[in-house]
């Protein structure tokens, strides 16, 4: 299978001192935040090994000067756990809610599964359905066709659509084998692109324990995956209707992205996530007069109208 070079990236984060090293706090007056699990920072470090703060190239480099105002504030009721609003090609931050503290993050977890599924295969190899992938618990793209082949871009379309954990399955499978073997390709893919508060223990996301992340990392996910031609054009879909091996020869799948959903002017995608420990999670993009910009909501209560309210005010400024 092919593989693209890797890109290295070193984010702001690891430059101010290490994944939840730093919390910034909100740019707004004091809340009380959402209960969440308390996570130790040593477990994503060991998992992603020693920090690296030297050589190579930014996929994307924020702006993250603990001492700045965001020009972005917005004062919720009830905040996300972390969040973050970034402009993805100047790296300016917008706004900020402890950017570094790792977190769980549910099925966001397949931002990554699909950029190393896209990067590694061809859109018309044929994956085969293993009981494993048809038994997982959680969210499905339907019932899989047992010991039949799956064109790969369907699987990736229910992958990111409809956040199923079977195509994450199969996915992982027809790539490294096994999932244990994909799920260390994804952790070493976070080491190589120096994303320390990530580490990951499935190709779903269904796993909490192990399995974390913090908004930097999920906005440098983010833009690896908009930049990857496959996952953007997935991603910025509705609805998809695509051949599979039952009756009737389609299957039709229907997106769960917010944005997407309620046609959020010049919206990208990317995913949405939910478990007990997680939240309810979302990553967001769209884009307005040539501007990008991301954002990342951890264990939000309301992440659809809280990442409309966080991109209509980072998009009205200098206008």
């Amino acid at each position: 299978m092919r593989r693209r070079p890797l890109v290295l990236l070193l984010t702001a984060g690891l430059a101010l001192g290490g994944c939840g090293l730093l919390d910034d706090g909100p740019r707004t007056p004091a809340v009380v935040t959402p209960a969440v699990p308390a996570l130790p920072l040593t477990p994503p470090q060991e998992a992603n090994g020693a920090l690296l703060v030297d050589g190579g190239p930014k996929a994307l480099d924020l702006r993250l000067d603990a001492t700045a105002m965001d020009p972005v504030r917005v004062a919720f009721k009830r905040p996300p756990a972390a969040g973050l609003l970034v402009d993805i090609d100047s790296g300016e931050v917008l706004w900020r809610l402890r950017p570094v503290t790792p977190l769980p993050i549910a099925s966001l977890t397949k931002i990554m599964t699909a950029v190393l599924t896209a990067e590694r295969t061809d859109a018309d190899e044929k994956v085969r359905i293993s009981a494993r992938a048809r038994n997982v618990e959680g969210s499905k793209i339907g019932i899989l066709p047992k010991k039949q082949r799956v064109r790969l871009e369907t699987l990736l379309n229910g992958l990111m659509l409809v956040s199923g954990n079977d195509a994450a399955v199969a996915l992982a499978e027809h790539v490294s084998g096994t999932e244990a073997a994909f799920v260390a390709q994804m952790n070493e893919r976070a080491k190589e692109e120096r994303l320390a508060c990530t580490a990951f223990a499935s190709a779903s996301g269904i796993v909490d324990e192990g399995n974390r992340s913090c908004a930097v990392d999920l906005a440098a996910m983010a833009k690896l995956a908009l930049d990857q031609p496959r996952v953007a054009r997935i991603m910025k879909r509705r609805r998809a209707v695509l051949p599979f091996p039952t009756k009737g020869g389609r299957i039709y799948l229907y997106g769960h992205n917010y944005l997407i959903r309620d046609g959020y002017p010049g919206a990208l995608g990317v995913k949405t996530g939910y478990t007990d420990a997680a939240g309810r999670c979302f990553v967001g993009a769209a884009e307005q007069n040539g501007r990008r910009l991301v954002v990342v909501l951890l264990h939000s209560p309301d992440p659809g109208r809280q990442a409309t309210q966080l991109l209509n005010r980072g998009f009205s400024l200098g206008t």
